[in-house]
């Protein structure tokens, strides 16, 4: 039986396994093959290798099949080159800041002291354009009465598609529901009254830490420990359950879409990393796995304390087999553990920037392949980045500015990489297509030169980027 007299439905399983060079070389055999390459093979591909990407989802799907997989082959291998753009996303604020990043598919958000910033994401009906990023406005949560109203934590939350949701943490203790009020392109300051919030308080005045959203369920953390997860479908009825860690808290992630859903949380102890099992909106108050730091480090043997800053899960893309049981944490030391709990409790690989020794603050996975590592360090505004295809290989880079800050926030999709430093947000793009226009304009940026940075007026920004060789180290070499 020849190519040309299989059913359309074998022919599509029989695609599934092509590469893209043998699906162009059928293109080029007949009308009909054409055809069926056109209508079910591309198809076939983008729902075989996802790239998840917030900034593109409504993009993508008005593109055809074949711009959506050029865009992502060259932003491949941008990565594999380490060719991107670097914006900064605003001028310097005033004052020095801690910001937090929480992104949806229609906005990023940029949580700096009392204010809120959005960015609005362009639909790019262009094939294979990327797609534009604008400033839409600044929300302020200050208020006079309230000293303590600094916003600590944010996490989008679900809301039927408009995207304008989200859960606020801030410094007092309290959680809000928050709606973000109409505006005006570019308008600054915009008060966000209590008609647009919803209050929470279940955590007795301690600063929450860390917010994180699965489905319909929220986790929050407060610094000194106390985790509460809560349905956000029955607000007005549920009460949230609360457990006490009793320990300094820095991160969380929460887990509901597996078959057994957990919550992870770093610590400053001497066990950092724990997960604990969720049954019926309830956290189990013991851990179910502690993870620990090395191979050779036993369940009962913790002589070390340490902090675990950041945790992130594999995307539904990563060549390590995209389960959400595989967990990537930034730690105190400056290492970035990889662990799999479907096989070990020690981590299986750990990655380390050999020109840094400082405390990994953020950590994110996306990238080239869905199969890239994002650490954001405490000093420098260096963001560390390593592909586990080869991961004898890193390299990183300072951040649009050269900013003497730490990289507090990172987000990382398959073509761009979102970061805030204290002073600002930035983002490194990958993709096919940058134009000046695709993201805000800035009155001054700079160049890469080759005697250095250079001042200048333009669109593009000035970076240097760091390689070295042999930054992973296996946990049995530890």
């Amino acid at each position: 039986m020849s190519l040309f007299s299989l059913p359309s439905d074998i022919f599509i399983l029989i695609t599934a396994h092509l590469s893209l060079a043998d699906l162009l070389v059928l293109t080029q055999v007949s009308r009909e093959l054409y055809r069926l390459v056109h209508n079910f093979g591309w198809n076939s591909v983008l729902h075989t290798f996802p790239r998840p990407s917030s900034s593109l989802v409504k993009s993508l799907p008005r593109w055809s099949p074949l711009a959506q997989i050029k865009y992502h082959t060259l932003s491949d291998r941008s990565w594999e080159k380490q060719r991107f753009v670097a914006r900064p996303l605003s001028r310097p604020w005033r004052g020095k800041f801690q910001p937090l990043l929480a992104i949806n598919g229609s906005r990023l958000f940029v949580a700096a002291g009392h204010t809120l910033y959005s960015y609005a994401f362009i639909t790019s009906d262009h094939d294979g354009t990327s797609p534009g990023i604008s400033f839409e406005a600044s929300f302020d949560f200050g208020l006079q009465d309230a000293p303590r109203n600094d916003i600590t934590s944010i996490a989008c939350a679900p809301d039927c598609g408009s995207d304008g949701t989200l859960f606020v943490g801030f410094e007092d203790g309290e959680i809000q529901r928050v709606n973000i009020p109409p505006c005006n392109p570019g308008q600054l300051r915009v008060p966000v009254d209590s008609s647009f919030r919803t209050p929470f308080r279940y955590h007795d005045g301690e600063l929450i830490e860390a917010l994180a959203v699965s489905g319909n369920t929220l986790l929050s953390m407060s610094t000194n420990g106390k985790a509460g997860l809560l349905n956000v479908s029955y607000l007005s009825s549920s009460a949230p359950d609360v457990i006490n860690l009793d320990t300094r808290a820095w991160s969380a992630l929460l887990s509901t879409s597996s078959s057994t859903p957990f919550a992870a949380f770093g610590t400053s102890s001497d066990t950092p990393l724990t997960v604990h099992s969720i049954t019926q909106d309830a956290i189990s108050p013991t851990p179910t796995a502690v993870l620990r730091a090395s191979q050779d480090q036993c369940d009962s043997d913790f002589e070390r304390p340490s902090a675990v800053y950041g945790i992130a899960s594999a995307p539904p893309a990563s060549p390590w087999g995209a389960s959400d049981q595989i967990l990537v944490s930034g730690w105190f030391d400056g290492l970035v553990r990889v662990h799999d709990m479907r096989s070990s409790h020690a981590p299986t690989l750990t990655f380390a920037d050999p020109w840094s020794f400082e405390p990994v603050y953020a950590v994110a996975c996306g990238g080239g392949g869905g199969a890239h590592i994002a650490a954001g360090s405490a000093r420098h505004s260096v963001v560390a980045f390593w592909d586990v295809r080869a991961a004898s290989r890193g390299w990183s880079v300072h951040a649009p500015g050269n900013d003497v800050s730490p990289v507090y926030s990172i987000i990382l999709e398959s073509s761009r990489l979102f970061g805030a430093t204290q002073n600002r947000p930035f983002v490194y793009d990958f993709g096919p297509a940058v134009r000046p226009e695709t993201y805000p304009s800035l009155p001054l940026t700079w160049e890469n030169g080759n005697d250095g940075l250079k001042h200048k007026k333009g669109w593009d920004i000035g970076f240097y980027v760091t390689k070295y060789d042999h930054p992973v180290v296996h946990a049995g070499d530890h």
